[in-house]
Order: structure tokens, then C-alpha cells, then sequence
């Protein structure tokens, strides 16, 4: 049985029924709030856009008031078996909110789009490609590709993406966008573009944001 995931929302702008939606996905200890402050800036060039953001579907024990999609053993002690289990029932949770959300807002997969950071652009990575239906892209900012070994088994839609990361990255390392892009094309995707944060960390940097946006816009039509 799939968990509900309780998520804040912003937009369109126009006050018009939406055109197209951005589904932000939080990184690990954090909570959907924390991306959706970015559909003010992305908002003022996306304005028939609705944004969603999404709490992940367990407390984190690292991070008290934030939320996890899995469990992470080196960092909070969990086996290998307990993040496994918690990443399939994230999947399972996270393909029942996508698709009661285009149910809802009346729109088709090509007018969606992911925004993964961190461990959410690992859920992006992962959901996305094993959908029946084609999503218009995905933004990968800081994240890694799990399981590269089988995508090209598993991916039954190729949409483009995106991958974005510091090279400053002391949380994922940098070298993870190279090998998330390999793996992608080598099971077929044809779109996968990439851009690289120069002194950034762990984080979303303005020059990033300038590239998803512009990528956002031309996947999305608009």
C-alpha cells in the first residue's frame, strides 16, 4: 500500500489553469519546502507553470524536522536490505503521486517534468525512465544514477536530461555526473546534457538554475 506524500504548491503565475508542472524532489534530511522556494525565480519565465514539492515519505533520523526518500546506510546505520526496501517503497509512493497528480491537473506526462537534488535526483533517475509514459525531462542537480548496471533493461521511456553538479561537491562527488551520463547513453538515451558548477559545493547555484531553466522551457514548448 503506497503512502501519501503531503506536498506545498506554488503557481502559475497567471492564475490560469496550468500549462505544464514541475515536480521538485528534496535531497536527504530536508523536506519539500526547500526547493519550492526556487518556483519564485523559475515561476517569473515559467509562468503557466504549477510547482510541486513533495515531503518524502519517512522521518529521517539524522535530521529531525526533515524527511528521506530512503534510508542511507554510512551515514545512519541502516543495512543495505533496509535502504533497498525503503528506496522500492519510495518508488512505489512517488509513481502513485505523479500519477494522481496529472489525473488532478489534467495534463499529460509530457507536459511534466522532475526536478531531483541530491537523493531526489536519484529518485528521478531511478522513477522516471522505468514509467510507461514519457515525461518531458529531468533536472538532475548533485545526485548520482543508482544501479546504472540495469537501466538499459529497465528503461522503458528515454526522456532528456539534464545533470548538474558542483565541483566543489564534498557530499556526492563530482565524478558521479560523468558516470551518470555514460550509463544514460549507453542505454540509449540520445538527450543528456550536462553542465558543472564551477566553486560550488553541494548545492544550487545560480548558473545551474540559469541552464535548468532554459532547459525546462524548451522541453515544456514554452
Amino acid at each position: 500500500m503506497t503512502r501519501v506524500l503531503n506536498a506545498g504548491r506554488k503557481g502559475p503565475k497567471t492564475g490560469d489553469k496550468p500549462r505544464s508542472v514541475v515536480v521538485f524532489l528534496h535531497g536527504y534530511g530536508a523536506n519539500g519546502a526547500d526547493l519550492l522556494g526556487l518556483a519564485d525565480p523559475l515561476g517569473e519565465h515559467l509562468p503557466d507553470t504549477l510547482f510541486v514539492a513533495p515531503d518524502a515519505p519517512e522521518n529521517c533520523a539524522g535530521a529531525p524536522f526533515g524527511y528521506q526518500w530512503f534510508p542511507i546506510p554510512w551515514i545512519d546505520g541502516s543495512s543495505e536490505e533496509e535502504a533497498e526496501r525503503g528506496m522500492q517503497a519510495a518508488v512505489d509512493d512517488l509513481n502513485a503521486f505523479l500519477d494522481a497528480l496529472l489525473v488532478d491537473e489534467d495534463m499529460l506526462p509530457e507536459q511534466m517534468v522532475l526536478f531531483g537534488f541530491s537523493q531526489g535526483t536519484m529518485m528521478s533517475l531511478h522513477v522516471a525512465p522505468r514509467r510507461e509514459d514519457e515525461v518531458a525531462g529531468i533536472v538532475a542537480f548533485s545526485g548520482r544514477l543508482l544501479s546504472p548496471d540495469l537501466l538499459t533493461d529497465e528503461a522503458v521511456s528515454k526522456p532528456p536530461v539534464l545533470l548538474v553538479h558542483g565541483d566543489m561537491d564534498d557530499v556526492v562527488p563530482p565524478q558521479s555526473l560523468p558516470q551518470a551520463a555514460e550509463a544514460l547513453q549507453e542505454a540509449g538515451f540520445t538527450e543528456v546534457y550536462a553542465h558543472i558548477m564551477k566553486g560550488t559545493g553541494h548545492g544550487i547555484a545560480p548558473d545551474g538554475l540559469s541552464v535548468a531553466l532554459a532547459f525546462m522551457r524548451d522541453k515544456l514548448g514554452l
